[in-house]
Parts: C-alpha cells; sequence; structure tokens
C-alpha cells in the first residue's frame, strides 16, 4: 500500500507540475469553498478513501465523530438527490483535509471568481491533463473502486470489503448492489 501511495503522490505531483503554467491568475483563493459546496461529485478512488482514511484517524476522536455524523448525513442527503457540502469544509471555509485532499479536488480551479450564475471556467488542456492522471489514477488502483467520497468511505468502512481491498483481492459481487445503486465504478473497467 505505501508504494501505491507514492505512486499516487507522484500522479499529483505530475498534474501539478504539467498544469503550473496553463492556472496561473486563477481566481481560486484561500477560503474560497464554491466547489465544495456548489460544484458538484467530489469523486475519489478506493486507493485516495485509505489515503483519507489514514489521515482521518489521526484527528481527535470528537472530530472523527462529528465527520462519521456528517458522512451518513450527506450519504441520505445524496440519496434523495440533495446536494451538500462536503464533510471536510469546516465553518471558515478551509479543508480539514487539504493536504491529503483527492484528485478532483486537487483538479479544481477557476479562470473566475465563481456563483451560481458563473460556474468555474476550467483551460481545456487542464481537463485533458485531468482525464490523463484520472486514467492513471483508477489503472494504478486496479483492484478498487471509483465513486463519490462518501460512498468510497463507506465501502472502506464495512471490515469485509476493506479486508478484501487491502489483501490486493478483487470481488467486485460483493459490492455490486451498493455500487449500482450509487454509480461506483470498477476502476480496472475504465484504465
Amino acid at each position: 500500500m505505501k508504494e501505491k501511495t507514492t505512486q499516487l503522490k507522484d500522479i499529483y505531483d505530475a498534474f501539478d507540475a504539467d498544469t503550473r503554467d496553463l492556472v496561473k491568475g486563477r481566481a481560486c483563493t484561500r477560503g474560497c469553498s464554491f466547489c465544495c459546496r456548489e460544484a458538484g461529485s467530489i469523486d475519489i478512488t478506493t486507493l485516495e478513501g485509505m489515503v483519507i482514511r489514514k489521515a482521518m484517524d489521526k484527528m481527535p476522536s470528537s472530530r472523527q465523530k462529528t465527520l462519521t455524523r456528517a458522512f451518513r448525513s450527506e450519504i441520505k442527503q445524496r440519496e434523495a438527490g440533495n446536494a451538500v457540502p462536503c464533510p471536510f469544509l469546516m465553518k471558515n471555509n478551509a479543508c480539514m483535509i487539504y493536504e491529503n485532499r483527492p484528485f478532483s479536488c486537487r483538479r479544481i480551479y477557476s479562470a473566475h471568481v465563481c456563483s451560481r450564475d458563473a460556474p468555474p471556467a476550467v483551460n481545456r488542456q487542464v481537463m485533458e491533463r485531468a482525464h490523463q492522471a484520472i486514467a492513471a489514477l483508477q489503472q494504478l488502483d486496479n483492484t478498487g473502486y471509483s465513486g463519490h467520497l462518501s460512498y468510497i468511505l463507506y465501502m472502506l468502512s464495512v471490515p469485509a470489503f476493506l479486508k478484501t481491498y487491502t489483501a490486493g483481492e478483487f470481488k467486485p459481487e460483493e459490492i455490486m448492489e451498493f455500487g449500482k445503486a450509487h454509480r461506483i465504478v470498477i476502476n480496472r473497467t475504465r484504465s
């Protein structure tokens, strides 16, 4: 797992280096949280979920309990078709897992200040490179899955699934019903 985590960081770093000049002049600043509240699905791979879980394990137990409740609530809201802010978004609009945020958060930027009437404006070349990075992430996590942050973290909280995944085994039949209902993608079919 440690080797894959290093490779995950390498993919993030390569994307950052590749797009550095393309995102100069972006409007995003510290505390801007439009995308965390409004822009849609925060999709992650199972491997990214493991990194996030590790970061959560280092948090005080009271925060872990608060996050667990927030994720349960978010899942119910999403299942009802409602958009809700990311549970990792704090009241000051900062991200509590910023250093460990997934690629879907890392790739977001906008050329202008966003609002409901003016969603993020992204350079086409950046989006093309993001699609390449996503393919690399899914290939790296070839025994895992991709889907919304809450659903992947939920799957990783199920002991049987976690055991299968950490053993490097691939048993999609174990999550078939949940996966179909929540648009979970099998990475090896995408890469």
